[in-house]
């Protein structure tokens, strides 16, 4: 087990005028980590941030239950890719590497019986296109494309392990 501390920034998340979801979320990675840095002097410091799009459209946290089923509808037969972006610096020697990780959810056909369903048991209003993976959202899709799964919940694991082998962390201390 790595030690680790989590923090939770305060910046601005709202996108950049004619910024790409890949900018957004590398561009947030970075300056999470940077706020976080400023408070910890000898540390490894992690950012990390995730979107959902579907076409060319972000797709956030319904929060609702008809936003919900607005989503899994439009989702239903189509893929969702999420860019998860990944910053790590080191607080010594200000080195900072960044990256963006993309992985594709490709949904099955949905029916509103089956949405409506989902929904209720689910209640997956607080997660980016209405869907828990790690839950009953499963039954939702049928197939992943990408490179490290972790990635889907957010960290993607195997960028962040080949991160902190450049500034020679151990992880097996």
């Amino acid at each position: 087990m790595v030690p680790f501390e989590t923090a939770n920034p305060d910046i601005d998340e709202e996108p950049r005028p004619g910024e790409s979801p890949q900018e957004l979320v590398e561009r947030l990675a970075i300056d999470k980590a940077k706020a976080v840095a400023l408070v910890y002097t000898s540390a490894l410091v992690v950012g990390s941030d995730q979107v959902a799009v579907h076409g060319n459209k972000i797709v956030g946290k319904p929060h609702t239950h008809e936003r919900a089923v607005e989503q899994l509808r439009e989702a239903s037969g189509n893929a969702i890719t999420l860019y998860t972006g990944l910053a790590l610096i080191n607080t010594e020697t200000k080195a900072i590497q960044s990256t963006v990780v993309p992985f594709t959810v490709h949904f099955r056909t949905l029916t509103e019986e089956i949405i409506e369903a989902y929904l209720r048991k689910e209640k997956p209003y607080n997660c980016v296109g209405s869907v828990k993976s790690e839950g009953l959202g499963v039954i939702l899709l049928k197939g992943f494309e990408g490179n490290d799964p972790n990635a889907l919940i957010g960290l993607p694991l195997i960028q962040l392990v080949t991160m902190l082998q450049k500034e020679k962390y151990s992880l097996f201390k």
